[in-house]
Parts: C-alpha cells; sequence; structure tokens
C-alpha cells in the first residue's frame, strides 16, 4: 500500500535538521496511521547536514537521505526527490522548507485537504487566515510583488503562487511532465501550479501563518526574484 512522502531539501540546515525531522515526523504519524516516509534531499551540505540526517534516518526508521555531490539548486532537488517518491509507491508528495518557515503542524492540513478532494493543496500566506511574520517591508514586497505578477501574467486565481510548502496527488506529478520542468526558486513553485492548473487538476489554498527563520541563512537572492519575473512569461508562451 502508497503512503505519503514529504520531502525536504537542504543546504547547509544543520542547526535546523534535525528538529524539523522529529517534528515532521511526529505530525506524519498521526496524520498518516498507514504510514509516511521522509525525504532528506541533501545538495552535499559543507556543514554536515547530510551526515545529522543519515544518524536520524538510522535512528527513526521513517527517514531516508538522497546525498547529492554539488548544490544544483531547488527546482532540481526537488525534482530528484519527487521522482524518488513517485518510484517508491508514494500516494501523496508534499513539500515543506526545512528551516521551520512552514509549521510542520500544517502537514496534517494540507494531507487532510487533498484527501478531502483537492488533488493540490497549498499552503498560502495571501489567503484570509494567512500571513508573514518577522519579515520587512521589502521582503514582503517582493513576495507579494511576486505572486501577483505570476497571477496576472499567467491569469490564474491562486494567490500564493510562490510558496513552497504543497502536497499533491501522486496523479499530479505524474501528469505535469516533470522532466520538462526547468525553473528555480520562486519560478519552479509557479511553473509546478501552473502546470496542474492546466492540466485540470484542483488546487486549495490552505492558510498558514509563515515564520522567517530562527536559525541558518536565507537562500533567498534577488537573482532568484528577478529568474521568476523573466521566466513566468515564457511559462505562459509554452503552454500556448
Amino acid at each position: 500500500m502508497g503512503i505519503p512522502w514529504l520531502i525536504l531539501p537542504t543546504f547547509n540546515e544543520a542547526e535546523n535538521i534535525e528538529a524539523i525531522l522529529r517534528a515532521a515526523d511526529a505530525v506524519l504519524a498521526g496524520a498518516a496511521p498507514e504510514g509516511h516516509r521522509i525525504l532528506v534531499v541533501d545538495d552535499g551540505s559543507p556543514d554536515g547536514t547530510g551526515e545529522i540526517a543519515d544518524r536520524l534516518a538510522a535512528e527513526l526508521g521513517t527517514v531516508e537521505v538522497l546525498h547529492r555531490s554539488e548544490r544544483k539548486g531547488l527546482g532540481p532537488a526537488y525534482l530528484a526527490g519527487f521522482a524518488h517518491a513517485l518510484g517508491a509507491g508514494a500516494t501523496h508528495v508534499m513539500e515543506m522548507d526545512s528551516d521551520f518557515s512552514h509549521d510542520p503542524n500544517d502537514l496534517a492540513r494540507l494531507l487532510a485537504a487533498v484527501r478531502e478532494g483537492a488533488d493540490l493543496a497549498l499552503g498560502s500566506r495571501y489567503v484570509p487566515g494567512g500571513g508573514v511574520t518577522d519579515w520587512g517591508l521589502l521582503r514582503q514586497f517582493v513576495s507579494r510583488g511576486g505572486s501577483w505578477y505570476a497571477r496576472v501574467v499567467l491569469g490564474l486565481k491562486v494567490r500564493d503562487l510562490t510558496g513552497g510548502f504543497k502536497c499533491f496527488r501522486r496523479e499530479v506529478l505524474e501528469a505535469i511532465d516533470l522532466p520538462t520542468v526547468r525553473s528555480q526558486g520562486y519560478a519552479f513553485q509557479v511553473e509546478l501550479t501552473y502546470r496542474a492548473v492546466l492540466a485540470g487538476f484542483r488546487v486549495v489554498e490552505v492558510p498558514i501563518t509563515f515564520r522567517d527563520r530562527q536559525l541558518g541563512h536565507s537562500k533567498m537572492s534577488w537573482r532568484i526574484a528577478v529568474e521568476a519575473m523573466i521566466l513566468v512569461p515564457q511559462l505562459r508562451k509554452r503552454a500556448r
């Protein structure tokens, strides 16, 4: 019988990885009594993240680690994780950040939303009940502006297109032709949701509160934001 899988991409998250794995494991144990798996996809973190994850995999039994020799970016890390989970028979595939920006308790709500009829559940900062804490005005502007820009250009009703807290039914990932996804960062999240909508799947937004990381360093950069601005119009052109 297939079970839900959670994909956690990591690069230099030694300060967070043990706590996030234990928290996510406990939540999923309650939300998925049939079983679950967590896959850490580590891009050769020089701070020892992968080694900590290996130790926890040996201890917990529900955790696996996919080691990649070099840092290739968020999009490729997720694609490698998705392929691994689907190959293992996952019924649902979830994604979240590894730094507690996403509350592990919300994993249960996302999984429940899909089991209740959605094909893709998004943890949304920009619907009623959702929000962001600890961000300065500039970062809020970039994030909200990026979602608004993508929504207008692509003609979508989804309000939080750049968020990375999601739960997919496996059929969604199978239908959106993952090997052809080339985007990174913000654009990667936009592209996955856009392809799901184009394929006719039902997307719902579950309100969440996003919190800025307390430990470690953000991987967000202006390059990622600029890439999204350039790639979003190309997504629409390709779809046509």
